[in-house]
C-alpha cells in the first residue's frame, strides 16, 4: 500500500514561492488508479515525488508501512517501485533485449525477452535486437518501457501521462496493454492520464486540482461526474 500524508511541494522564481502541491494526503491500495486533474495541477510531480525524482518539502511518503520518504529512486527501486516517463529514454547502443536484462536484473534469454515483447502487443522477432534509439516511433518506445515494467515484475508501477506523444492508434494499442497488463499483474497499478479511455478502466480516480486532493473514490462513481464537468465546461467555452 502507498500512503502519502501531508505532502508538499513548492519551488521559488527568485521573487516568490509557487505551492505546486499543498498538503496532499492519500491512500493508495487499490489495484489500478488513476490520477487526473487540469494541466499544471501538481500530478505529475506527485508521482516524481512517489518514485523519488522530486524531494518534498514536506510531508512522509509510507509503501507497505515503511517510511521512504528519505529513500533515493535506487533504493526505492529496490524496494518494488517502478516509473515510466512521459517521454521514455532512447538508449543508443543498447538493444531492446539488453534493456530487458537491465530491468530484471539479470541476464534475459531472448526466449523471455520475447515473451515481454508478446505481452505488450510486439512482434519479438522485429524488436528483440534492435537499438532503443530514434528509429523507434512514441508508440513502440513506450510499450518497450512497459515490457521492461512486467520484466521487473514490481509492486508498485507508476506511469505519467503514457498517451503523451504518441497516435491515436499507438494509444488504442496502448488501453489494451493496460488492461491485460491490469490482469495479470500481481502489484499495484498508478497511471497519470486526462484520458476517458484509461480512467474507465481504473478502480480508483483520485482528483487534484490547484495543488489539493479534490476528488477520491471508485472510478464508477467519479468518472460519471468528471464526464459532466467536461461537458459543460465546453458547453460554457462555447
Amino acid at each position: 500500500m502507498l500512503e502519502l500524508r501531508n505532502i508538499g511541494y513548492t519551488v521559488s522564481d527568485g521573487k516568490k514561492e509557487n505551492v505546486i502541491l499543498d498538503n496532499v494526503s492519500l491512500k493508495l491500495d487499490g489495484r489500478f488508479t488513476a490520477i487526473t486533474g487540469p494541466n499544471g495541477s501538481g500530478k505529475s510531480t506527485l508521482a516524481k515525488i512517489v518514485a523519488g525524482i522530486v524531494t518534498p518539502t514536506s510531508g512522509k511518503i509510507f509503501y507497505n508501512g515503511e517510511d521512504i520518504t528519505p529513500l533515493s529512486i535506487t533504493e526505492r527501486a529496490r524496494l518494488g517501485i517502478s516509473f515510466a516517463f512521459q517521454q521514455p529514454v532512447r538508449f543508443k547502443g543498447i538493444t531492446v533485449k539488453d534493456l530487458l536484462s537491465l530491468a530484471a536484473g539479470k541476464p534475459t534469454t531472448t526466449a523471455e525477452a520475447c515473451s515481454y515483447l508478446s505481452e505488450v502487443g510486439l512482434c519479438a522477432r522485429d524488436y528483440v535486437g534492435r537499438e532503443v534509439n530514434a528509429s523507434l516511433s512514441g508508440g513502440e518506445l513506450k510499450r518497450i518501457e512497459i515490457a521492461t515494467v512486467l520484466a521487473r515484475g514490481t509492486g508498485l508501477s507508476l506511469f505519467d501521462e503514457p498517451e503523451a506523444g504518441i497516435d491515436l492508434w499507438s494509444f488504442s494499442s496502448l488501453i489494451s496493454v493496460f488492461e491485460k497488463m491490469y490482469k495479470k499483474t500481481k502489484g499495484s497499478i498508478v497511471i497519470i492520464s486526462h484520458q476517458e479511455r484509461i480512467l474507465n478502466i481504473a478502480d480508483t480516480i483520485v482528483v487534484i486540482a490547484h495543488g489539493k486532493v479534490e476528488k477520491q473514490g471508485a472510478g464508477k462513481e467519479i468518472l460519471p461526474t468528471l464526464l459532466t464537468e467536461r461537458v459543460c465546461r465546453a458547453l460554457a467555452e462555447d
